[in-house]
């Protein structure tokens, strides 16, 4: 087994390997670098799991898993992604415009596929214009050239055509278009290709001065493109017959609403506030490949045999989702799943695949309310093989098809355990009772599982167990320092803080004195984690150690801090999810509300002596904290904050307020900087400058606004060689001492 373990005080992550039939092996071994190349995250192995290949510094490798022995097929040849086994047990790879074959009986390398963005070439050009056809009329030394160039460009194309050693596979698509994604099918005789509109999806003006740079002047970035300037992106999918050479078009007419007009009534929201009428109709939908944020898997799943295909789409909209197959004789698609969300399909929980022996589908769907497992034969009914209130991810289906492992937080919320369903039966078995938060790799063997655990105040370790219920666990690393281990840190509890406006309670983290003075009234300082779609309140290590430490230090100081899962966040189901759909900022301050409330009846807060901060989407909800409930708070501190989402990305704005020209109505609902008149409070704005995440314009923009508004209490701190995420320990100090001073001279 291998894993990546960070060296204590740099930059540098080494690679070490331990001997999981040796638990007594401690962290095992540094991989010495030499032997980097003998593994990679991206492992792929034959259907008899004999044989496990990878791509390492540009080259193809594989190993025999009987003999152990390496053999290296590429040798820096480009740039090989995608690669897999085909039905026969050769490996296929992708690389600059083509696809590749590696025999490995013969070791072989041929070209398999290739694809150009070009005009297919030809005998002749057509006359440009009536004075080149009259040459060719009048001419007869123009004619006759022309005729011999016809000859030989024939000649040549049949030479090619009858040498059995020549990729005959070759195709040609519309200049204008590049590719999405290339997809061969196991048997090598077919393939999908996914092109798109080429272009830059960014302006000349989408830039970011860098200030700090090596050579001692200023450079311009480039930078995303922002929501504000979005236009729909179209994929156009096509089938390649590898047999015959020939390519059909899939046309998108055979989903369930392609031509749906979802957003009809946001735009007659819209429409009647400026005194319009809107009136609907249909029309095809930009619709393209699914782009999941979590997964490593593709979009397109062929099945064992490559006879079949599914492919996972999604409307530009991001109101729908749909599973298709290919009918390879009419050239068609066919629906096999829709899922339709009217707020947004969510960009996690999209796994599916083909089950191993047989023509059924599996795939996970929110349509519930939450993340569940479904399987479905082709053209057949789905059936739900996971139903409940939990979020099911982390599919590994077993070779026999007997099983599916997954990851739930079935039993809590906020605890991740591994689970395992029948296929036959829909028994689910509870494979883990670690009762923190567990990720995990089934064995090549599928007799262990490799698991990946944490706690409230312990670091990830790894653990080794049966893939039996309820085995024994055996711990396999000890990674975190005796410093870390001997320090006496503040464990939080996870609480459920009721809600006056849902009827789930809104699961935080608190962290206090073990016991809490009777006599005496606490401030306090509530954190919101950023991202929105995150979940923190879980009972494993948080992905905000610093803050966790800083949450440490507060308590110390004799604050009573909070970390709540606001509506928005991940791990609560679909509804959480979406709570925010068209008007960010609302949902999640009524849960501060909520979180203030709380800590006055149950944690002998001071009402009058609560303070706020966060970064990223928690520095815009200190943002929203302070302009719309003023009173709620009082000091906040926001961190790379957003202050106007018409300025912030694509795909996670649209998702939630759809686009600014559509729906300009959600953008200035959900968008600090048209709420500023309301602060009345101390706020600290830190501001990194080189931030490609939250534009620093987004800072500047609103300084100028509270300048222009005569505001006061606000300060700014730049920080200007930062990007999104700090990365120097000065800055991070500066940042916490901040926060610190304004809460220590605001709030206690």
């Amino acid at each position: 087994m291998y894993y990546s373990r960070k060296q204590a005080g740099t930059p540098i992550h080494d690679l070490w390997s331990l001997d999981t039939q040796n638990t007594k092996a401690g962290n095992g071994q540094k991989v010495a670098i030499q032997d980097h190349y003998s593994t990679s995250d991206g492992l792929v192995y034959s259907a008899d799991r004999t044989i496990v290949a990878w791509i390492a510094d540009n080259s193809v490798y594989s190993k025999n898993l009987a003999t152990a022995q390496v053999q290296q097929h590429t040798q820096h040849l480009g740039s090989p992604y995608d690669l897999k086994f085909s039905s026969s047990g050769d490996l296929i790879y992708s690389d600059a415009g083509a696809v590749y074959l590696i025999s490995m009986e013969s070791g072989k390398v041929s070209q398999l596929l290739a694809w150009h963005y070009a005009n297919e070439p030809q005998a002749l050009e057509e006359p440009a214009d009536y004075i080149a056809e009259e040459q060719i009329k009048l001419i007869q030394y123009v004619a006759s050239e022309r005729d011999k160039r016809k000859q030989r460009f024939e000649h040549n194309k049949a030479v090619k055509q009858s040498n059995p050693t020549v990729n005959q596979n070759v195709f040609y698509f519309d200049s204008s278009m590049e590719l999405v994604e290339v997809s061969v099918s196991p048997d090598l005789s077919k393939a999908i290709v996914v092109n798109r509109q080429s272009g830059e999806s960014r302006s000349d003006d989408d830039i970011m001065p860098n200030y700090i740079k090596e050579n001692g002047r200023i450079k311009a970035e480039s930078v995303r493109a922002r929501v504000a300037d979005a236009e729909p992106v179209e994929h156009q999918v096509w089938f390649l017959d590898l047999n015959t050479q020939e390519k059909h078009k899939l046309g998108y007419d055979a989903l369930d609403g392609f031509d749906e007009d979802v957003l009809a009534s946001v735009k007659a929201e819209n429409a009647a506030r400026k005194g319009e009428e809107y009136k609907s109709e249909k029309a095809p939908r930009a619709i393209g490949l699914m782009v999941d944020w979590y997964w490593d898997q593709s979009a397109i799943q062929w099945n064992a045999e490559g006879t079949n295909v599914a492919i996972m789409l999604e409307a530009w909209d991001n109101k729908d989702r749909w599973i298709a197959t290919v009918d390879w004789q009419d050239k068609v698609l066919q629906q096999q799943h829709r899922l339709h969300d009217n707020a947004w399909i969510n960009y996690k929980f999209n796994s599916f695949g083909w089950l191993n022996n047989s023509d059924s589908l599996f795939y996970l769907s929110e349509e519930t309310g939450f993340a569940n497992l479904f399987t479905k034969p082709l053209n057949g009914k789905a059936n739900n093989l996971t139903p409940g209130s939990y979020e099911v991810d982390e599919l590994t289906l077993t070779r026999d098809d007997n099983y599916i492992y997954f990851q739930a937080n079935k039993k809590h919320p906020g605890i991740y355990e591994i689970y395992r369903v029948a296929l036959s039966t829909g028994e689910i078995e509870s494979l883990t009772d670690l009762n923190g938060q567990t990720y995990y790799a089934l064995s090549p063997d599928e007799k262990s599982l490799l698991l990946h655990h944490s706690k409230l105040t312990q670091p990830p370790e790894l653990y080794l167990q049966s893939a039996q219920p309820q085995a024994a666990v055996t711990r396999l690393t000890h990674t975190v320092s005796d410093e870390f281990l001997a320090y006496d840190w503040v464990a939080p509890q996870i609480v459920p803080v009721a809600s006056d406006h849902v009827e789930s309670p809104i699961y935080s983290r608190i962290y206090m004195p073990k016991r809490l003075n009777s006599e005496k009234q606490y401030p306090a300082v509530i954190f919101n984690h950023g991202a929105g779609y995150l979940q923190n309140s879980h009972l494993g290590w948080s992905g905000y150690f610093r803050e966790f430490m800083f949450h440490s230090f507060l308590v110390q100081q004799g604050y009573i801090v909070m970390d709540m899962d606001y509506r928005a966040s991940m791990g609560y189901g679909r509804d959480w999810r979406t709570a925010i759909y068209r008007q960010m900022g609302t949902p999640e301050i009524q849960d501060l509300q909520d979180g203030v409330d709380w800590l006055v009846e149950n944690a002998r807060v001071d009402r009058e002596k609560v303070g706020t901060y966060g970064g990223s989407y928690g520095g815009f909800m200190t943002f929203m904290a302070l302009f719309t409930q003023p009173d709620l708070f009082q000091a906040g501190a926001a961190l790379r904050p957003v202050t106007d989402w018409a300025h912030y990305n694509t795909p996670y704005t649209s998702n939630i307020l759809n686009i600014p020209d559509v729906d300009p109505i959600a953008f200035e609902r959900s968008s600090p900087i048209y709420f500023a008149e309301g602060l009345n409070k101390p706020l600290l704005i830190n501001a990194p400058m080189v931030d490609d995440n939250v534009f620093f314009v987004d800072v500047v923009r609103l300084v100028q606004r509270l300048i222009e508004l005569k505001k006061e209490d606000f300060e700014t701190a730049i920080y200007p060689v930062e990007p999104h995420g700090f990365r120097e320990p000065t800055s991070w100090l500066d940042e916490y001492r901040r926060i610190y001073k304004l809460m220590e001279t605001h709030v206690k």
